[in-house]
Protein backbone atom coordinates (compact mmCIF):
# COMPACT_ATOMS: atom_id res chain seq x y z
CA UNK A 1 0.00 0.00 0.00
CA UNK A 2 1.06 3.32 -1.16
CA UNK A 3 2.24 5.37 2.58
CA UNK A 4 1.19 9.19 2.75
CA UNK A 5 3.67 12.13 2.57
CA UNK A 6 3.61 15.32 2.94
CA UNK A 7 5.69 17.91 2.79
CA UNK A 8 6.75 20.66 5.43
CA UNK A 9 8.86 23.94 5.36
CA UNK A 10 8.19 24.52 8.62
CA UNK A 11 9.66 22.24 11.83
CA UNK A 12 6.41 23.33 14.16
CA UNK A 13 3.89 22.52 11.73
CA UNK A 14 5.40 18.82 10.91
CA UNK A 15 5.77 18.65 14.97
CA UNK A 16 2.13 19.60 15.18
CA UNK A 17 0.92 17.09 12.48
CA UNK A 18 3.15 14.56 14.42
CA UNK A 19 2.14 14.86 17.49
CA UNK A 20 -1.74 14.62 16.05
CA UNK A 21 -1.17 11.63 14.55
CA UNK A 22 0.28 9.98 17.57
CA UNK A 23 -2.86 11.23 19.63
CA UNK A 24 -5.21 9.36 17.20
CA UNK A 25 -2.69 6.07 17.73
CA UNK A 26 -0.81 6.11 14.75
CA UNK A 27 1.81 4.04 15.94
CA UNK A 28 5.26 5.88 16.04
CA UNK A 29 6.89 3.15 14.23
CA UNK A 30 4.12 3.84 10.95
CA UNK A 31 5.76 7.23 11.04
CA UNK A 32 8.78 8.60 9.34
CA UNK A 33 11.20 12.13 8.74
CA UNK A 34 13.12 12.38 5.64
CA UNK A 35 15.37 15.31 5.10
CA UNK A 36 18.12 16.46 3.31
CA UNK A 37 19.64 17.65 6.23
CA UNK A 38 20.51 14.32 8.97
CA UNK A 39 21.03 17.00 11.64
CA UNK A 40 17.36 18.88 10.79
CA UNK A 41 15.57 15.11 10.34
CA UNK A 42 17.22 14.03 14.06
CA UNK A 43 16.09 17.43 15.73
CA UNK A 44 12.47 16.27 14.53
CA UNK A 45 12.52 12.94 15.53
CA UNK A 46 13.75 13.55 19.14
CA UNK A 47 11.15 16.03 19.71
CA UNK A 48 8.19 14.06 18.40
CA UNK A 49 9.83 10.45 19.38
CA UNK A 50 9.10 9.27 16.47
CA UNK A 51 11.23 7.26 13.94
CA UNK A 52 13.70 9.11 10.89
CA UNK A 53 14.63 6.87 8.11
CA UNK A 54 18.19 5.66 9.02
CA UNK A 55 18.68 2.66 6.62
CA UNK A 56 22.21 1.36 6.33
CA UNK A 57 23.61 2.40 2.94
CA UNK A 58 23.75 -1.41 2.55
CA UNK A 59 20.16 -1.42 2.25
CA UNK A 60 19.54 1.31 -0.14
CA UNK A 61 21.99 -0.25 -2.66
CA UNK A 62 25.93 -0.34 -2.10
CA UNK A 63 26.48 1.59 -6.01
CA UNK A 64 24.55 4.38 -5.38
CA UNK A 65 26.95 7.74 -5.46
CA UNK A 66 24.59 10.73 -4.54
CA UNK A 67 22.72 11.65 -1.76
CA UNK A 68 19.55 12.27 -4.32
CA UNK A 69 19.52 8.50 -5.23
CA UNK A 70 20.10 7.71 -1.83
CA UNK A 71 16.68 9.45 -0.67
CA UNK A 72 14.77 8.12 -3.96
CA UNK A 73 15.59 4.71 -2.59
CA UNK A 74 14.67 5.31 0.59
CA UNK A 75 11.33 6.37 -0.19
CA UNK A 76 10.59 3.38 -2.50
CA UNK A 77 11.56 0.94 0.33
CA UNK A 78 8.46 2.63 2.39
CA UNK A 79 6.51 2.06 -1.06
CA UNK A 80 6.33 5.02 -3.17
CA UNK A 81 6.64 4.93 -6.75
CA UNK A 82 9.56 5.64 -8.47
CA UNK A 83 8.23 8.59 -10.56
CA UNK A 84 6.70 10.27 -6.84
CA UNK A 85 10.11 9.41 -4.83
CA UNK A 86 11.54 11.89 -7.92
CA UNK A 87 9.07 14.55 -7.01
CA UNK A 88 9.40 14.17 -3.79
CA UNK A 89 13.74 14.47 -4.03
CA UNK A 90 12.81 17.80 -5.59
CA UNK A 91 10.83 19.09 -2.72
CA UNK A 92 13.25 17.85 -0.28
CA UNK A 93 16.17 19.83 -2.73
CA UNK A 94 13.55 22.99 -2.19
CA UNK A 95 14.81 22.59 1.75
CA UNK A 96 11.00 20.83 2.72
CA UNK A 97 10.93 17.89 5.18
CA UNK A 98 8.80 14.68 4.06
CA UNK A 99 6.66 13.40 6.52
CA UNK A 100 6.08 10.03 5.78
CA UNK A 101 3.67 7.73 7.21
CA UNK A 102 2.29 3.98 6.38
CA UNK A 103 -0.83 3.84 8.46
CA UNK A 104 -3.43 4.53 6.06
CA UNK A 105 -5.89 6.14 8.97
CA UNK A 106 -3.06 9.13 8.81
CA UNK A 107 -5.15 10.37 5.61
CA UNK A 108 -7.94 11.80 8.29
CA UNK A 109 -5.40 13.46 9.93
CA UNK A 110 -3.60 14.96 7.12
Amino acid sequence: MTPIVKAYSNDEDIEININTLKDQKINAKDIYVLSHDADHTERIVKNTEVSGIDYNRSDVGEDEQNQGDQLRDKLQILGVSESDAQDYEELMDQGNVLLIVTDQRAANVL
